[in-house]
């Protein structure tokens, strides 16, 4: 049962050790180097080998503090397998606080990557040969985009073996079945047979303590499911699970204008034919015009932007068959918050 060396990047990790490499990646344009630390708990025993990653889009943070709590709750002596973790991918998107990195290009469209490719499918690439062909399963954290809140949920698909009961594993309160999108991180890993789970909560640029907990929670539990290390803390046996749909739509802006809500509540449950919103003329000439929910459902995302033009995407409602089990497991974090 005991491990042997894991090697990486050039670098040989001995059994019961953590260790942690900095990947270069392209100087900014002022010729400063810049460098990815990844940090490798290799477990003393033998076991799956996890990534868990952080910050592809440079301006979700919650995931870099994720990574930070689960780091204190690992110990290399009773690991079985290795854990990588990287809490920055996207170290150039951080450092200007946007999505995107210098060249406007979007991380998570341009995987595989090519190591003579732009900036996006360089740093891509070095991902991939470095750190998830390595691995069995992988853990991508992300929060909604700017202006955009989400509940703690998980994208998936279940095509690729093994993802189901590694997402119920995680058990957050929502999994969202959902195809591929080309060029992501999770469609590359998927062509190599390795399971992604998409973590997504809370929204950018900001920290979401429920978020946060839960997708602290969910990544432990994962650990805990996989036999990597045993954690015995209550709130990893809760009695709630996750609820799977693939049923969900944006409600877009029927007009332009301010946007005025009326379920302000992340979370909240709301019936076929329910004013969502209100939107107003900003110059006060023409009437109002309410935004209706289109089917029964929880609003799972939501924009928070005060104006919106027409089009727009506003409430993010997913379809579920067991409705209450959602709200009561948004109940339990919040309990579980308080105490």
């Amino acid at each position: 049962m005991t491990n042997k060396p894991f090697v990486i990047a050039g670098n040989e990790i001995e059994p019961g050790t953590k260790r942690t490499i900095l990947f270069p990646a392209p100087n900014i344009n002022t010729q400063v180097k810049i460098d990815i630390p990844a940090h490798v708990f290799h477990g003393k025993y033998k076991g799956p080998k996890i990534f868990i990653i952080g910050a592809i889009h440079g301006d979700e943070l919650n995931g870099v503090e994720i990574i930070r709590r689960v780091h204190e709750k690992i110990s290399v002596k009773r690991l079985h397998g290795t854990i990588i973790t990287v809490p920055v991918v996207n170290i150039h998107g951080v450092i200007m606080q946007t999505r995107y990195l210098t060249d406007r290009r979007d991380l998570n469209r341009s995987f595989p990557g090519a190591k003579k490719g732009t900036l996006a499918s360089r740093l891509a690439f070095g991902l991939m040969t470095q750190i998830v062909k390595h691995c069995d399963y992988g853990i991508d954290l992300h929060t909604g985009a700017n202006g955009r809140i989400n509940i703690p949920q998980l994208r998936v698909d279940f095509s690729v073996a093994g993802t189901k009961e590694f997402a119920k594993s995680f058990k957050a309160p929502v999994i969202l079945a959902s195809k591929q999108r080309d060029g992501s991180l999770r469609a590359a890993a998927a062509r190599l047979g390795i399971p992604v789970l998409v973590y997504e909560g809370g929204e950018a640029l900001r920290f979401n303590e429920l978020c946060i907990c839960a997708g602290t929670d969910g990544v432990l539990n994962v650990l805990n499911h996989l036999k990597m290390q045993k954690f015995s803390d209550k709130k990893f046996n809760r009695t709630s699970k996750s609820v799977i749909t693939d049923t969900s739509r944006w409600v877009r802006a029927p007009a332009s204008g301010i946007v005025q809500p009326m379920k302000g509540v992340i979370a909240s449950h709301v019936q076929k034919g329910e004013v969502l919103a209100n939107i107003h003329d900003p110059y006060l000439i023409n009437p109002s015009t309410a935004l209706i929910a289109p089917f029964e459902g929880v609003v799972i995302g939501q924009a928070l932007k005060a104006m919106a033009t027409e089009g727009d995407a506003l409430f993010h409602i997913a379809s579920f068959k067991n409705i209450k089990g959602v709200r009561a497991y948004i109940d339990e974090l919040w309990d579980e918050i308080s105490d």
